[in-house]
């Protein structure tokens, strides 16, 4: 699949703004000691990616009812959903200058009970994007960094009406991050998700 940069500009992806917060003293003090022992940006990247999908649970895996979507408070909380998680991944990749994208697919519940909108990023190294998804792996879900080939948590079926957006964005999606602002628990979230974009 082709992803598609929808803001010409790559100066947009390493924007710092009130979700996407790499400006935040904890985001910037995560950033520093994820780099300190590593040689370069593609073993930043690693680090950090690894640092949020596995130090920071999946509340909807761990059975945290909390609702973070700002990334200074999923790193500071330690929780979070899809979305969050890739927030939180994107801020800390902008803190070191490596150009990060927002991207979705569309998947079903795992319970089938229809459809919702699912987020991971995008990491742009070698003039090309890739996308990672730091979810966090369960049974079943075995997800890595890699800029040889996607391993991301899911392969949208789309005979089942499950879709793999190809577009890359600066910013969140309204409709998502009105959902996360928006809900008092983790149980309202998963009613107010989009269940397409």
């Amino acid at each position: 699949m082709e992803l598609i940069q929808q803001t010409p500009d790559l100066s947009a992806y390493l924007v710092a703004d009130d979700v996407i917060d790499h400006h935040h003293p904890l985001v910037r003090a995560t950033a520093a000691r994820l780099a300190g022992p590593v040689a370069d940006s593609y073993a930043y990247a690693q680090a950090a990616y690894e640092f949020v999908r596995d130090t920071i649970p999946h509340s909807a895996d761990s059975g945290d009812l909390r609702v973070t979507w700002r990334a200074s408070d999923v790193i500071r909380e330690r929780t979070g959903v899809c979305h969050a998680k890739a927030h939180a991944l994107a801020a800390l990749l902008r803190a070191e200058d490596i150009p990060t994208a927002l991207c979705y697919q569309r998947l079903l519940h795992d319970d089938g009970s229809g459809h919702v909108v699912h987020g991971l990023v995008a990491v742009r190294f070698h003039g090309a994007w890739h996308r990672q998804d730091p979810r966090g792996n369960k049974p079943g879900v075995d997800a890595r960094f890699s800029l040889d080939g996607e391993r991301l948590a899911w392969v949208p079926d789309e005979k089942s009406g499950e879709v793999d957006y190809p577009d890359l964005y600066a910013e969140p999606q309204p409709a998502v991050l009105d959902a996360l602002r928006a809900a008092p628990d983790r149980p309202a979230l998963w009613k107010a998700l989009p269940t397409a974009l």
